[in-house]
């Protein structure tokens, strides 16, 4: 299997063979369950649905609560579709572990950033600010300064960098190396850092 969903569990630091200290990421990647396989004479295209976190019936609605009774799997809070070129290969309620990973695999990681509310230019898109506070300027630090002329557009352009809502997007980090993967644990230790908090959900996915 090319893609698995998983769970940050937090960061770390191995030291490889040389010595060297390497920053790293452990998630929690599976089991996950096959809940449907697309196909393309039904669907138009060929994928699986994979299901990670296992939750209460009682929290789940109808819709999803009879979805995950035809594919004969327990109710999962997390579900996702990883786009594969042969799905013959996999049959609906089929358990789909870590151990489809092998150390020195180069994974892109999906997930949801940290969300940092309401933020100004500084934070939000690392400005220098305007420089000294003499002549009266004292409360002018962080201001972002002008944002164009008043006579022409005498409005605002599409995609000004200003302050706003900042983080709780979905972010991809590509190329990390898988450095260890614990098979009877369900641990996946990849290089680097990947988006989201702790316990936040990520999506898995090997490079061909």
């Amino acid at each position: 299997m090319s893609g698995i969903l998983g769970k940050k569990i937090g960061m770390t630091s191995i030291f490889d063979d040389n010595g060297q200290m390497i920053p790293c990421t452990i998630i929690e990647a599976g089991p996950c369950y096959v809940t449907q396989v697309r196909t393309k004479v039904k669907d138009g295209y060929e994928a699986v649905q994979l299901g990670f976190d296992e939750i209460k019936e009682r929290l789940v609605n109808k819709p999803l609560k009879g979805h995950f009774k035809k594919s004969g799997v327990k109710p999962l809070r997390l579900i996702s579709e990883f786009r594969i070129i042969n799905g013959t290969q996999f049959q609906v309620g089929q358990e789909v572990r870590v151990d489809s990973f092998a150390q020195g695999d180069v994974v892109d990681v999906s997930g949801r950033s940290k969300g940092r509310g309401f933020q100004g230019v500084v934070k939000r898109h690392h400005f220098g600010g305007v420089g000294m506070t003499t002549h009266g300027q004292s409360d002018r630090v962080r201001a972002p300064g002008s944002i164009g002329s008043s006579s022409y557009p005498s409005r605002v352009l599409k995609g000004m960098r200003m302050a706003g809502r900042m983080g709780g997007e979905r972010v991809t980090v590509k190329n990390l190396k898988v450095l260890k993967v614990i098979a009877e644990s369900n641990i996946l230790i990849v290089k680097g850092s990947v988006p989201g908090a702790i316990n936040s959900y990520l999506e898995i996915v090997k490079q061909s």
